[in-house]
């Protein structure tokens, strides 16, 4: 774990401790099949085979065989495998639903195929749209079996209720920024900067970061996150880094993202955007990089040195990988079990849609070994870790990511007697490689069931998605007006197949 670790009293303690009345009931999971419980010896995730696990109050109590206590609830284990939440470090759900179908194959031939500069500024939804948008996107990551996010977006009303509804624990990143970018002509990345805007967003984040801290749900907790690297003034990037380390929380930002902005901090600056980090002193073990793809030795961003890697290794800074959005433009980090071996830690993220984080694990590995050209560079062990251990590091949390007594009791519990679990020689890689969310029986939040037989229990996840579906077209109505050239949706983006 970091040496720094959240300085505040736990949101979960508080909610814990409100009342002096009879003390929760217990529930025990009896005699499951697997458990992947934590060896605080051997500091590595291990399966249990015929083991309890059992919680209290939103705490895990016991993890392990032969339980012997009195439970209030028993829950039959046999058929179940139980493994910690998976810890998701780099989200937008209140943005990317919206743009199912609409990006999956446009990238900026003008921008290195990046689609930042030119479509995120068009597809954009609505005021009305986002609390859709939230809701469809934390179902989707609930089913997959996410039960911590870091949401990274624009503060937008009603957000921390509506994350609370959810159930979710959500680590809440209002984003705020300097200048905004735009093109005129799908080739050059413009920048309209007013910093005292910028200023005021982050003292307004500050404000919103409190106020989760305080939510009653007791889930909620903050993050410091300057937006991008080329869009925030140094000032506000040191402002903002010394706040976040004063108040024990991480620091995320987006960098080495793209090379248009590899060229444009190069250009500055003189640096790489993980040098000019580093020279800023801004890489440390609280930092997280989202997406840390374009290094200094990277093939489409060579540059003069070959130290990032080393930089981001030394300095104990997290790199949010989320391999999707990118792949899309045929775009990849090179490679995730490089970075590994260099002492990196890494956290998975769902940067798009579908916010699916076990297709998301997929996608790590089977680009890692593709580019690096090598079935070894990675195993489902490390691939597993960070997005569990890594993902909780990242966040400065050490009592989620894994199963042992006095961790969070988020759990997920996968039918192991699912067909596409069967032969059962491994659990875990059955999961990531072939079953998928498919096998996903139940999803607990600390100690709360909000996921019951492919079904959020939290939300209308239909009547959410029947919302987005109309929002879309609101959005698609709007594009020739944003759009630099004018054009519409459909010349942007045309469908699979022409209307007969």
């Amino acid at each position: 774990m970091p040496g720094w670790r959240r300085s505040r009293e736990s949101a979960n303690f508080r909610a814990e401790n409100r009342s002096p009345h009879a003390m929760p009931p217990i529930t025990l999971i009896r005699s499951a099949d697997v458990v992947v419980a934590w060896d605080a010896r051997a500091k590595s995730h291990v399966y249990l085979s015929g083991a309890d696990v059992a919680f209290q109050g939103g705490a895990l109590i016991f993890a392990g065989r032969g339980y012997s206590g009195p439970p209030t609830e028993t829950i039959d284990g046999r058929g179940l495998m139980v493994m910690p939440g998976l810890v998701n470090i780099h989200s937008h759900p209140s943005s990317e639903p919206i743009n199912k179908g609409l990006i999956d194959e446009i990238g900026s031939p003008g921008f290195y195929n990046s689609s930042l500069y030119e479509y995120l500024p068009i597809f954009r939804a609505d005021a009305e749209a986002v609390p859709s948008c939230v809701r469809v996107a934390l179902s989707e990551l609930l089913l997959s079996g996410v039960t911590t996010l870091a949401d990274l977006s624009m503060a937008h009303p009603g957000w921390l209720d509506l994350l609370a509804e959810a159930g979710m624990r959500v680590c809440v990143a209002p984003m705020f920024r300097s200048a905004r970018w735009y093109t005129k002509n799908g080739y050059r990345v413009e920048y309209a900067w007013d910093e005292a805007a910028g200023e005021k967003a982050f003292a307004e984040a500050l404000t919103l970061i409190d106020r989760a801290e305080q939510h009653p749900s007791g889930l909620l907790f903050g993050m410091v996150a300057p937006a991008q690297i080329d869009t925030c003034s140094e000032g506000l990037l040191r402002e903002s880094f010394t706040e976040a380390k004063a108040r024990g929380l991480a620091w995320q930002i987006h960098a080495a993202q793209s090379v248009p902005e590899f060229h444009e901090i190069t250009r500055r600056h003189g640096h790489t955007p993980i040098g000019w980090l580093d020279h800023l002193g801004l890489l440390s073990d609280r930092s997280i990089i989202g997406h840390g793809i374009f290094l200094d030795d990277h093939p489409s961003t060579r540059w003069h040195t070959e130290t990032d890697l080393r930089r981001l290794a030394e300095t104990g800074t997290t790199v949010a990988h989320c391999p999707t959005v990118f792949a899309r433009r045929g775009i990849t980090l090179k490679d995730f079990g490089r970075y590994l071996r260099a002492g990196v830690n890494m956290g998975v993220g769902t940067d798009t849609y579908p916010h699916n984080m076990l297709d998301e694990m997929r996608l790590v590995s089977y680009l890692a070994r593709t580019q690096a050209g090598n079935p070894r560079t990675m195993t489902s062990t490390e691939l597993f870790n960070a997005a569990t251990i890594g993902g909780a590091r990242a966040l400065g949390r050490e009592d989620i990511g894994r199963i042992a007594p006095g961790c969070r009791a988020d759990l997920v519990l996968v039918d192991v007697t699912h067909p596409m679990m069967r032969p059962l020689h491994d659990p875990v890689r059955n999961l990531i490689y072939a079953a998928g969310d498919r096998a996903i029986r139940a999803v607990y939040v600390d100690g709360r069931k909000v996921v019951e037989n492919g079904r959020v229990l939290t939300i209308d996840h239909r009547a959410a998605a029947e919302a987005l579906h109309e929002a879309q077209a609101r959005v698609k109505a709007r594009v020739p007006d944003l759009d630099w050239g004018g054009r519409t949706a459909e010349a942007i983006s045309p469908r699979t197949f022409a209307d007969g």
